[in-house]
């Protein structure tokens, strides 16, 4: 299974190296924002799984922090954990009411932490919210993110990308292989978005197909990212023949030899 991203948006050096370290021995993939305004900005470039908030920082604090986020709809439905030295009522209704899904006062225990992190992301998951193997929407939030569109006087557009050679290379690397370049997969369609896109398009997975929501006049620009970087950056997971060959050699040997060539996002017709 790819790496839980999980971004720490703190300005306490000390506090925010011993959560980096922490959980980065747990194999998450750990950003960090030593304030605010980075901290939305990373939101948005690196897609994590999850947040973790500081509520005092020394620009925006938590609470602005996290009503930007939520603001945006490329970050509006990652999991956020406020952390607080507060620990008046008022000031968790007030993070809870700004969308946070959960509160934890500092001094915290930091095993208590992994488990509230563990337990925000799998109930994502579990509630066919989050798909586990890149973070992004599913289900629900799709259909949702969709329809709300619909009915907004915008010009967007849906493209959606299908894995192709997704099968057949499972079939020879194996499927936890093959979640590795899932993952990936989101993540190329995430920083072409980023790069060419507004913090007001979608990224979603259904089905294992990629839905991605954006202005028409864009589309061409982050289609064609999204094949690019894909491309290049897939031969990673591929031994250094198949790579250089160009793809899977199957049935070597016999009349029925062939090469199925490199995996490649291609738009497709997803159900949705």
């Amino acid at each position: 299974m790819p790496s839980q991203r999980l971004l720490v948006i703190e300005d306490d050096y000390d506090v925010a190296e011993m959560l980096v370290m922490y959980f980065t021995s747990y194999q998450y993939e750990v950003f960090h924002a030593d304030s605010g305004l980075v901290g939305v900005e990373m939101a948005r470039t690196k897609y994590p799984h999850l947040i973790l908030l500081d509520v005092m920082m020394p620009d925006i604090d938590g609470y602005e922090t996290c009503h930007r986020i939520r603001q945006m709809t490329l970050t509006k439905y990652i999991p956020i954990i406020f952390l607080t030295q507060r620990d008046e009522r008022a000031n968790k209704v007030k993070g809870l009411e700004l969308g946070a899904d959960d509160y934890i006062t500092k001094p915290f225990d930091i095993d208590e932490l992994r488990l509230r992190v563990q337990g925000a992301i799998r109930r994502a998951t579990r509630e066919s919210l989050h798909e586990s193997r890149t973070g992004l929407p599913t289900g629900t939030l799709v259909e949702e993110e969709i329809q709300r569109r619909r009915y907004l006087d915008r010009n967007y557009v849906s493209i959606q990308f299908g894995l192709e050679g997704f099968k057949q290379y499972c079939d020879v690397y194996g499927f936890m292989a093959g979640n590795e370049v899932f993952g990936f997969a989101g993540r190329a369609i995430q920083q072409v978005v980023t790069e060419h896109g507004t913090a007001d398009d979608f990224i979603g997975v259904m089905d294992d197909f990629f839905i991605v929501l954006t202005d028409a006049e864009r589309a061409a620009a982050i289609e064609s990212g999204i094949k690019s970087v894909f491309a290049e950056g897939v031969k990673a997971f591929y031994s250094f023949a198949d790579a250089e060959r160009g793809g899977l050699l199957v049935n070597a040997g016999t009349s029925n030899e062939k090469v199925i060539a490199l995996m490649s996002l291609v738009p497709v017709k997803a159900p949705v």
